[in-house]
C-alpha cells in the first residue's frame, strides 16, 4: 500500500514540507464565518509549525466549476468565469488578507495549471481500466454537487411538502438520469478499511472516523465521475461531450497545486498533505473518494483528514443557503482581527459543532483578552516605566514563587505545542497559555510589587526588580506562544517588551524554546504602547 503522509513526515521531515490544506471553497457567494473558521485554523496550525522551524506549505483556494456555479452566474447575468473572477478578486482574496492568512498558494480550479493536470490524472485512471462508461439515475443535490442515497434524504414540510430534501441544504433534490463515466470505487472498500485499521489517526475526530468506517463497511457504490447535461467544467479528455464531476476536479487541487505531473521536485517535497482540514459535511469525499483515487493511481495517501464541526446560529448551520451567513467583517470591525482569530478557536472545540453569539464573544473578549491578558501587559509595562525608567531590571532575588512561574511557562509551552501542533486541539492549547496568563496575574497579586516599591532598601529594590523581570519574561513567552493565533497583538507586545531589538523578529522565535527562562535581556527598553484590547464600544444594530 502507498506510503501515508504520516510516514512521510516521520521519515524525511528535514526535507519534506509540513503541508496543510483547507477545502477549496465554492465561489457561488461571498465567504462567511464558516469558511473563515477553517481557514484561520489552518493559518494558526501552519504558523505554529513555522515557529517550530519546519518547512511549511499552506494551501487554500476556490472551487469554480460545477452546476451550482453555472446557475449562480446565469442568475447574475454573467458568464461563470466572469462570476468567479469577480468573487475571487473582490471577496475571497481580500478577506484572507484582512484576516492575516499567510497562505503559500491560492489555487483556482479554472487555472490551466490545474485543469490540464486533472485531465491527465483521469486519463491515467481510464487507461488503467479504473473507469468505465454507464448510466445513472438518482436524486442529486446541486448545492452539494452530489448524488444522494434515498435513505439520506428527509421529508419536506410547508412549501416543500411531498418532496425529498437534501438534509444539509433543506432544499428539494433533482432526479437526474444521464450517461456517465464511473470510477470503480466499489473495489476499494476492503483496501480503505485495511488502511483505516492501520492508520487510526487518519480521520479525526473519533466520531467522524466511526461514521466513515461504518459507511464503508456497508459497501461502496461505483462513483459517477462525469456529467453530460451541462458544460461548465473540465472536459473528459477522451470524450468531450462530458465534463469531469466537480468533486473529482476539486479534490485533485491538493495534488495539482504542488506540482503533480508538472514539477516533480516540488511534488516529491510536498505531497501528500499532512493535514486536510475540512467541514464535516464533505468528510466522505476526503476520507473515502480521495484516498481511493490516490490508491488507484499509485500515489501516497494523506496523513490526516480533520473534520471541523459546524458553526451554528439559532440552531442552524451557518450558511448562505440557510440565510444565517455572517460576514467576518461584521465582527472584526467591532472586536478586531486578532480577537476574531482567537475567539472561534478558543470558544469551540475543533471537531465539534459550536454556537456563535455576540454576547458570548463580548463576554470572553472582556474577561480573557482585555482583563486577563491585556491588563497584565499594561500593568507590567507601566510598573517597569514607573520604577525603573523603562529599563528592564535584573532578577537577583528569585525564590520559590519565581520558580513556580518558570515551571508554569515550561508547562504551557509543552502542553500547547502538543495540543496545537500535534493534536489540532486549538482550544486546549489556547487555554493552556491563558492558564499561564492567569498564573502570572496571580503571581503579581500575591507579590504586590506596588507595595514592595515602597521599600527603598537594596533588598527591597532587588525584590521589586525580580518580580517585574519575572512578569516581563513571562510575557515574552506568552507573545511567542500566541503569535500564531494573534500575530498583530503579539507583535505589539513583543515591541513593547523591547524584544525586537534584542531577540530579533517574533516569527523567528521557536515555540519549543519559548519556555527557556531568562531570554529577555536585562536592560531591554520596555514601553507602554497602545492598549492591546481596547474597551468595546456599543455595537450598532445589535
Amino acid at each position: 500500500m502507498a506510503a501515508t503522509g504520516t510516514e512521510k513526515q516521520g521519515s524525511s521531515a528535514d526535507v519534506q514540507a509540513y503541508y496543510v490544506t483547507t477545502p477549496i471553497y465554492y465561489v457561488n457567494d461571498a465567504p462567511h464565518l464558516g469558511h473563515a473558521y477553517t481557514t484561520v485554523a489552518g493559518d494558526v496550525l501552519t504558523r505554529w509549525h513555522r515557529q517550530r522551524g519546519e518547512k511549511v506549505w499552506y494551501l487554500t483556494g476556490t472551487d469554480e466549476h460545477g452546476q451550482k456555479i453555472m446557475r449562480t452566474a446565469e442568475a447574475n447575468g454573467v458568464t461563470p468565469q466572469e462570476w468567479c473572477d469577480k468573487l475571487v478578486e473582490e471577496a475571497w482574496k481580500p478577506l484572507w488578507e484582512h484576516l492575516g492568512i499567510a497562505n503559500d498558494d491560492f489555487i483556482r480550479t479554472t487555472e490551466k495549471r490545474h485543469t490540464d493536470r486533472v485531465q491527465e490524472f483521469v486519463q491515467d485512471l481510464y487507461d488503467k481500466g479504473e473507469i468505465y462508461k454507464g448510466g445513472y439515475e438518482g436524486p442529486y443535490c446541486v448545492g452539494c454537487e452530489e448524488y444522494k442515497l434515498p435513505a439520506d434524504l428527509i421529508d419536506g414540510e410547508g412549501p416543500y411538502e411531498g418532496q425529498k430534501l437534501c438534509p444539509i441544504h433543506k432544499k428539494p433534490v433533482e432526479l437526474l438520469k444521464e450517461e456517465n463515466y464511473f470510477f470503480k470505487l466499489s473495489e476499494y472498500g476492503p483496501k480503505l478499511l485495511e488502511f483505516y485499521e492501520a492508520n487510526p489517526g487518519f480521520i479525526q475526530p473519533e466520531s467522524a472516523r466511526n461514521e466513515v468506517v461504518n459507511f464503508v463497511r456497508q459497501g461502496l457504490q461505483d462513483l459517477s465521475i462525469s456529467r453530460s447535461t451541462f458544460d461548465w467544467g473540465v472536459k473528459v479528455p477522451w470524450d468531450e461531450k462530458h465534463v469531469i464531476y466537480v468533486w473529482i476536479d476539486a479534490l485533485l487541487n491538493y495534488a495539482t497545486a504542488v506540482g503533480y505531473n508538472e514539477n516533480p521536485a516540488k511534488f516529491a517535497d510536498t505531497f501528500p498533505a499532512n493535514v486536510h482540514l475540512v467541514g464535516k459535511d464533505i468528510l466522505r469525499f476526503h476520507a473515502i473518494i480521495w484516498p481511493a483515487m490516490l490508491l488507484a493511481n499509485d500515489l501516497p495517501v494523506p496523513g490526516r483528514v480533520a473534520a471541523n464541526g459546524w458553526l451554528m446560529v439559532g440552531g442552524e448551520k451557518m450558511s448562505k443557503s440557510n440565510l444565517t451567513g455572517i460576514k467576518p467583517q461584521d465582527l472584526t470591525s467591532h472586536f478586531g482581527v486578532d480577537a476574531y482569530r482567537w475567539y472561534f478557536l478558543r470558544a469551540i472545540a475543533f471537531g465539534q459543532d459550536g454556537s456563535f453569539s455576540w454576547e458570548d464573544f463580548t463576554a470572553r473578549y472582556t474577561s480573557e483578552l482585555a482583563n486577563d491578558y491585556g491588563n497584565l501587559a499594561s500593568r507590567v509595562a507601566a510598573m517597569v516605566g514607573k520604577y525603573f525608567d523603562g529599563q528592564l531590571p535584573e532578577a537577583t532575588a528569585s525564590g520559590s514563587a519565581e520558580k513556580a512561574v518558570q515551571d508554569g511557562l515550561a508547562t504551557a509551552v509543552t502542553t500547547a505545542d502538543r495540543l496545537i501542533g500535534e493534536e489540532l486541539d486549538f482550544q486546549g492549547g489556547i487555554l493552556a497559555v491563558f492558564d499561564f496568563v492567569k498564573q502570572v496575574n496571580g503571581y503579581l497579586t500575591e507579590q504586590e510589587p506596588w507595595k514592595v516599591a515602597k521599600d527603598t532598601s537594596p533588598e527591597g529594590q532587588a525584590r521589586l526588580a525580580t518580580i517585574l523581570y519575572t512578569a516581563a519574561d513571562a510575557l515574552r513567552g506568552v507573545a511567542v506562544l500566541l503569535n500564531s493565533v494573534m500575530p498583530r497583538t503579539s507583535q505589539a507586545l513583543w515591541e513593547s517588551l523591547g524584544a525586537e531589538a534584542s531577540l530579533g523578529a517574533l516569527p523567528d522565535q521557536r515555540v519549543q524554546d519559548a519556555g527557556a527562562w531568562g531570554l529577555l535581556p536585562v536592560g531591554s527598553t520596555v514601553t507602554k504602547g497602545a492598549v492591546l484590547f481596547p474597551r468595546l464600544e456599543e455595537p450598532k444594530n445589535q
